[in-house]
């Protein structure tokens, strides 16, 4: 560990963007949903920006809403300290780097279990390293960690499979609040909100809006198989966070960019759609007849930047859905 040191103020001044210096040696803290890492799902570890000490890994990392990037653990206990922050009116726990001294962020009790903790750290503390770099950046010890195995890493961590990937289009009234609910499904990786099944390419949300370009606003879902079914996904969350029996139409949202679709990637991912379609029916949890779609997949265009994760950021906006019983 001795070759990790914090470098000269000079040297920082020098290396670090204004932003990343604030935070590093000022104590700032960047806004939250604009920043580089807060959405990043690439696997790989987050290193100290100043010293390059490995600090957490993309293994315990969580989407806490917060719109900063949060883990549950470091990936090197020794490379953390913890020091109290009273320069609030209440008291918070600040993290800094052992060796660059660098303030990171804060750790909170409200974090997911098994450790109960949030380390919610600002980007411009970190640098990212993906897998596919840490043996050429000198992190090689790291590469266990994301192969199958059993073998224990620092910090008490195990080295585990990477997850494995699966991709859902789903099309069920404003995306906004779809996304919402979605992304916090377990097993569910990422997701982004756009614009599928029209025929103007490269749409904006008002090109979209009037219902002209028969686009309908959809989500694009990455979820891992092994942990949450395509079957599961439709039944247990799609088909009952929307009204999938009133044709373009949920709530007060009116027009066929509101229809509700389920776009298949694959003939394995069609089969299944229709048969949970089905036996939704059957259930009689539905009066009338459902009227979604089983439809091939098109080009998704990305909404614009606002639009993803808008409840996220927006806590108190406009959604009309919610999961029924």
């Amino acid at each position: 560990m001795d070759r990790y040191v914090r470098p000269s103020q000079e040297e920082l001044r020098k290396r670090l963007t204004p932003q990343q210096y604030g935070v590093v040696c000022n104590e700032d803290t960047e806004p939250p949903f604009q920043n580089a890492y807060w959405n990043n799902h690439e696997a790989g570890i987050y290193v100290d920006v100043a010293s390059g000490e490995p600090l957490f890994s993309s293994l315990d990392k969580y989407d806490s809403g917060t719109g900063w990037p949060s883990f549950s653990k470091p990936l090197e206990s020794k490379n953390v300290v913890e020091k109290t922050d009273r320069r609030l009116f209440a008291s918070r726990t600040e993290v800094r780097s052992k060796h660059g001294d660098s303030h990171l962020g804060h750790v909170f009790t409200d974090g997911p279990a098994p450790t109960g903790l949030r380390y919610c750290m600002n980007s411009a503390s970190l640098r990212f390293i993906p897998v596919d770099r840490l043996a050429q950046e000198g992190y090689g010890q790291y590469l266990s960690f994301f192969s199958t195995g059993s073998e224990a890493g620092p910090a008490g961590t195990r080295a585990v499979e990477p997850a494995k990937r699966e991709v859902a289009t789903l099309a069920g009234g404003c995306f906004w609040g779809m996304e919402e609910i979605l992304r916090q499904i377990p097993g569910v990786l990422e997701t982004r909100v756009g614009y599928t099944g029209g025929t103007l390419d490269n749409p904006t949300y008002e090109d979209v809006h009037g219902g002209a370009t028969g686009h309908a606003e959809s989500v694009e879902v990455v979820f891992d198989p092994s942990k949450i079914s395509f079957g599961e996904l439709l039944e247990s969350t799609f088909f009952r966070m929307h009204d999938p029996t009133t044709p373009n139409r949920q709530g007060n949202d009116v027009g066929s960019q509101y229809r509700s679709a389920i776009f298949f990637h694959s003939e394995d991912q069609r089969r299944v759609a229709e048969e949970i379609k089905a036996k939704v029916q059957r259930s009689g949890q539905w009066k009338r007849p459902i009227t979604t779609e089983v439809v091939p997949v098109g080009r998704f265009w990305l909404a614009e930047d606002y639009h993803q994760k808008y409840l996220a950021k927006n806590p108190g906006g406009y959604t009309c859905h919610f999961l029924r019983e």
